[in-house]
């Protein structure tokens, strides 16, 4: 993709993909979501705004078919934020309200959009030509991510025709943690391809110092280190698609956004004001890393992490407590209780979020 990219030839590259078949993912928790996390890694590398966009289109196609809905015709996004107080309500068969960072809204054909019900949030798939779909082409200012065609939209009485699954189905289903999982890969792409940025400058670099080493260097083992632990959640996924994933899914979005942040302090020490200035494309993947990596909430993630790991561990104890006379059977946590699915050597423990804004 051009460094001097826009809305338009992103979306028109998304429509390339899915022609080619390069959107036709496996589905997560079939025993390739390796693959699939792979692919969508490899997008990111390339350009963060089409994978923003890819990204969104193979999630709504996932979860469809855990619905047992048809695929329509065309790219699809999925629309879920409720930021600020906004959000989108199903009232008398009619969709409204607004819904913000809507990506693609110009250029997609349909979007999965979550709209509050009196029983529980309901999916609604929504055709976005029906001209009561309104967006505000001056709701997205940031340069970073400016090509993802984000926006807010207003839904203006749309029929509610298809509805995707019963109430809360969407935040419920195994699905939702899985495509969580993605979009870390998405995020460790985009890392990676600055990286690559940086190595190919100091290829064409005079000097090369022991600082700039050193920088490379940290980037090259937080890189290799996400990339593991994508790999191995992956892997755990495929294993035990019954287990609950919510530790390795955080811990592996908390070290990609790790990783991205690493990338984002030590590359430009590496590479000086120089190619920040003349480079276009270098300066714009910086912004859109710099952005896209906001859908983990920091801290407030963390924080969630952390009591899932405490109350593992405390269900833990009191299974090998109340097992102390029982011999060796009694005081071993059961799989998928305490003891997930996570790969050996990875934080083990139940419990899970349902709170990640979609931007």
């Amino acid at each position: 993709m051009s460094d001097h990219r826009t809305a338009t030839s992103v979306v028109h590259s998304l429509r390339e993909l899915l022609e080619l078949g390069a959107l036709d993912l496996p589905r997560p928790g079939g025993g390739s979501t390796a693959v699939r996390w792979e692919a969508l890694a490899a997008l990111g590398r390339r350009d963060l705004a089409l994978a923003r966009l890819a990204e969104g289109h193979v999630d709504a196609v996932a979860i469809l078919g855990e619905a047992d809905e048809e695929v329509l015709p065309g790219l699809y996004g999925v629309w879920a934020s409720k930021a600020g107080g906004t959000g989108a309500a199903l009232r008398d068969g009619a969709l409204t309200g607004a819904v913000r960072f809507c990506s693609g809204a110009h250029g997609l054909d349909r979007a999965l959009v979550v709209a509050a019900r009196e029983d529980g949030d309901v999916l609604v798939d929504v055709d976005l030509t029906d001209p009561r779909v309104r967006r505000d082409g001056d709701s997205w200012r940031a340069i970073g991510m400016d090509a993802s065609d984000s926006a807010d939209v207003t839904f203006d009485a749309v029929p509610a025709t298809r509805i995707v699954g019963p109430a809360g189905f969407y935040a419920n289903r195994p699905g939702f943690l899985w495509g969580g999982g993605g979009v870390a890969a998405v995020w460790h792409g985009g890392s990676t391809g600055l990286v690559e940025r940086l190595v190919r400058h100091l290829r064409g670099s005079a000097r090369v110092d022991e600082h700039r080493l050193a920088h490379l260097g940290a980037l090259h083992a937080a890189l290799r280190g996400t990339a593991a632990l994508l790999r191995a959640t992956a892997d755990g996924i495929d294993a035990r698609p019954d287990a609950d994933p919510a530790i390795a899914v955080h811990a592996l979005r908390a070290s990609a956004e790790r990783t991205a942040w690493t990338v984002m302090d030590l590359l430009p020490r590496a590479t000086g004001p120089g190619p920040l200035s003349w480079d276009r494309g270098f300066a714009q993947a910086l912004a859109d890393l710099q952005l896209y990596v906001r859908q983990h909430h920091a801290e407030r993630d963390l924080a969630e992490l952390g009591r899932l790991v405490l109350e593992a561990r405390r269900a833990d104890g009191d299974r090998a407590a109340g097992g102390a006379g029982g011999g060796a059977e009694g005081a071993r946590a059961t799989p998928g209780d305490g003891e997930e699915f996570a790969p050996q050597g990875e934080t083990e423990g139940l419990g899970e979020e349902r709170a990640w804004a979609r931007a």
